[in-house]
């Protein structure tokens, strides 16, 4: 095949896959359906906790932390759902990323308020990481898993999700360091 044949072939098979996508979301995954309520619950109730809770003293620190916590792991979760690694067969709709209420609101609000918590209270942030990475890997996720939102292939596993989460939040820590670092020599 030349390139351009590549690129045709690419580009029939992923309008099929939108399509086959778009037909499983309205037949499993649309509104009249259990999991969308549970998935739109995820996405709305850990950004309603984050308003309540939020130090608005402190906003743009705790949001660069939040955000970098969301970007990581939006990309890494891309990768390891193309991959077939982890997947979440329900989403908010067919066109976002399978896994966004989770990689925008339950991970990200979850580890802010961690973050809040340890500086607030002088806390060691990376014991409190590995505890709630624990809470986050090994319960939240084996829930979803034995409810039908979570599956996991090819040999990935919960110690895997574990060990991403740890990594991924340890470095939304040091950049969030580094950020405040630059802000405070400025």
């Amino acid at each position: 095949m030349d390139f351009q044949q590549y690129r045709n072939e690419i580009m029939k098979t992923s309008d099929q896959l939108s399509s086959l996508m778009s037909s499983f979301w309205k037949n499993y995954s649309g509104f009249g359906t259990w999991q969308f309520w549970v998935v739109i619950s995820l996405l709305i109730i850990p950004l309603v906790l984050l308003y309540i809770k939020i130090d608005r003293s402190r906003i743009f620190e705790l949001f660069v932390f939040g955000y970098t916590v969301h970007i990581l792991w939006s990309y890494v979760d891309i990768i390891l759902e193309r991959y077939n690694y982890m997947i979440h067969p329900y989403s908010l709709t067919p066109i976002l990323p399978y896994a966004l209420n989770i990689t925008t609101s339950v991970l990200p609000v979850g580890f802010i308020l961690l973050y809040q918590y340890c500086t607030n209270n002088n806390k060691n942030f990376y014991i409190y990481t590995v505890i709630l990475s624990g809470i986050f890997s090994f319960l939240f996720a084996s829930i979803e898993m034995y409810i039908g939102l979570l599956e996991v292939r090819k040999g990935f596993n919960l110690i895997c999700v574990f060990g991403i989460d740890v990594g991924i939040t340890v470095i939304a820590y040091w950049f969030t360091h580094l950020c405040h670092k630059l802000k405070s020599n400025s």
